[in-house]
């Protein structure tokens, strides 16, 4: 830790909840468990597709909210139609129909809800991720070139080490709200932002790599059934092979 983050987090315990992978051997993502099935990304994205309507209808939607518009649909299309439908779906091309990419991004993100048992996970958000790089040594060392993807995200779990993973959740919430203009209603984050992160310029350069066209692997943010939070391992990517990085927290 830097010595600032050393002095915060001094007394803060540290002990670390073991974390246990859904994923099966051989699959890329867990299966999203549902209506006693478990679902792949595919038929859940079809599932999706059917309420399409409502999720149009609700921006920025919980992970919660769209929990339950799945399970809905999947009663009401039951194993048989939701096996024809995901057949159909299949076929439908993302970058032709804007709410098809959309279902497969949601199923997704659903899927990495489902990473970890007794657990739930998230994407890293972009605050979150930038945070951690501006506290890692990047650009603070000689370098030849520019970071390509994988070496931006070594320092993001450089940096992301150095403090608690609750911690960096509110450092990121206090990063958008200043950066993205992103409420920070609590105003936690905002304060700890202003202690770890008094370099503007260094903190607005990180925050635009993050949101910039470098496709960077983000880890996710795990939050156990106990309330501990945890960094969980980097997802493949989604849809467009790119990860996400949102501005809010996912929940």
């Amino acid at each position: 830790m830097t010595t600032p983050t050393a002095a915060l987090f001094a007394h803060v315990p540290t002990t670390a909840t073991p974390l246990r992978a859904r994923r099966q051997m051989g699959t890329t993502l867990p299966s999203v468990p549902v209506e006693g099935l478990e679902l792949c990304r595919e038929e859940t994205a079809a599932a999706l597709f059917e309420g399409c309507a409502d999720l149009c209808g609700v921006p920025q939607i919980t992970t919660d909210a769209l929990y339950d518009l799945l399970k809905q649909q999947v009663r009401e299309l039951g194993p048989a139609g939701l096996l024809e439908h995901t057949e159909d779906f299949s076929h439908l091309d993302s970058s032709e129909f804007f709410e098809v990419g959309e279902c497969r991004w949601y199923a997704y993100r659903l899927a990495l809800t489902f990473w970890y048992r007794d657990a739930r996970t998230r994407p890293m958000t972009a605050g979150e991720a930038a945070a951690a790089l501006y506290l890692s040594d990047w650009g603070r060392t000689a370098a030849r070139g520019r970071p390509g993807p994988r070496q931006v995200a070594r320092h993001i779990r450089d940096g992301a080490a150095s403090l608690p993973v609750a911690a960096l959740v509110r450092l990121g919430r206090g990063v958008v709200a200043d950066l993205a203009r992103v409420p920070d209603p609590a105003g936690s984050g905002r304060w700890l932002y202003r202690q770890l992160m008094p370099d503007r310029a260094r903190a607005r350069a990180c925050f635009d790599l993050i949101r910039g066209p470098l496709p960077v692997p983000l880890p996710m943010v795990v939050r156990t059934d106990t309330g501990t939070y945890a960094l969980g391992a980097t997802p493949p990517p989604g849809p467009g092979n790119r990860w996400a990085r949102p501005l809010r927290a996912q929940w």
